[in-house]
């Protein structure tokens, strides 16, 4: 999560920087053609340096929809970490309630998470310093309480309720 959080940090900073070096750019363009067009006041302005303006103000124009529209995707990327926030705490929440209503142990209760969370009997032994024996028989428990009778099974508890 702190991954992505600072990954996020850094392409708002980019996204920043990249807007910042437009917008000043499209400004030394428009001062150097208005300062091209003073200079032409009194000879009659040439289309060329007209163009340059009209890219100019184009430029600017394309500056202020771009930092507009990066703003709507920040706002909109914070709404959608927000939302995931909530739908972690209804699982979260969702998990503590059917491991207290199936009376699983604490480490029954465990298992069951990471379990859920894909991992094999091996791995969650390994995180358990465990023997893989122990994790089977806790995992046998668990479907049993759970009325299951695989793991994709008690996964599936958990995303029909989110669902």
């Amino acid at each position: 999560m702190a991954t992505n959080h600072s990954s996020s940090n850094r392409e708002l900073i980019g996204a920043f920087a990249i807007v910042t070096l437009q917008a000043a750019a499209a400004i030394f363009f428009l001062v150097d053609s208005i300062d091209e067009i003073i200079l032409q006041l009194g000879t009659g302005i040439d289309l060329p340096v007209i163009m340059e303006c009209l890219v100019a103000v184009a430029l600017i124009a394309g500056v202020i929809m771009g930092a507009r529209h990066t703003r709507k995707l920040m706002a909109e990327a914070h709404r959608r970490e927000g939302a995931l926030a909530i739908a972690r705490g209804a699982l979260a929440e969702i998990l503590k309630l059917r491991f207290a209503e199936w009376q699983l142990s604490a480490g029954e209760s465990e298992v069951a998470l990471f379990a859920i969370k894909g991992c094999s009997v091996s791995e969650i032994a390994s995180l358990r310093n465990t023997a893989a024996g122990t994790v089977r028989s806790q995992l046998s428990q668990i479907y049993a309480k759970a009325g299951v009778t695989s793991q994709s099974m008690l996964t599936s508890i958990f995303l029909d309720e989110l669902l």
